[in-house]
């Protein structure tokens, strides 16, 4: 078989772009353990919205460094694989394939951000229910376990916990 000019040209072309987008999305191996950045900072935010509802004036700052102090207490093993979730959530292509959320995180609405997170949570793929769980886990244990918002939820200590803390 002979291939024409315009055919060369094309599967040239072809050939180029999916190497352009594999390169892109390639990423590159991650260090071990879960080292936090800003993006990651940001989706924590976004979901604590999407997840809690709407958090005092000081409630995303606490709950962004509750998260990462227990993310930072996990396994290692587990450190690696939110990490590998955080990553793929940030990916654009994934952000929309996977989440169905089309604006970068920091603009994305609340109502589509709960919608993301409600497809993860009865999804019929449990890798995508698994991370629901895990985010879910991250977010209501680093909020609700905050001494900071038990007033929130009329919770008082007992008092044989109070010498403890």
């Amino acid at each position: 078989m002979r291939l024409s000019r315009r055919q060369l040209l094309h599967t040239g072309l072809l050939g180029g772009l999916t190497l352009a987008v594999a390169g892109r999305l390639a990423l590159p191996p991650a260090a071990p353990g879960f080292a936090a950045n800003v993006a990651d900072r940001q989706l924590i935010t976004v979901l604590a919205r999407g997840m809690l509802g709407p958090l005092p004036a000081s409630g995303p700052l606490q709950v962004t460094g509750n998260v990462l102090a227990a993310i930072d207490s996990l396994p290692l093993a587990l450190q690696t694989e939110l990490r590998q979730l955080f990553d793929l959530l940030q990916q654009p292509l994934a952000r929309r394939l996977l989440a169905g959320v089309a604006a970068p995180w920091q603009d994305a609405s609340d109502e589509d951000v709960r919608a993301f997170l409600q497809r993860w949570r009865h999804s019929r793929l449990s890798l995508l229910r698994s991370g629901y769980q895990a985010l879910h886990s991250l977010l209501y244990a680093a909020w609700y376990g905050d001494a900071a918002s038990w007033p929130g939820i009329d919770y008082r200590l007992p008092p044989t916990m109070k010498g403890l803390l």
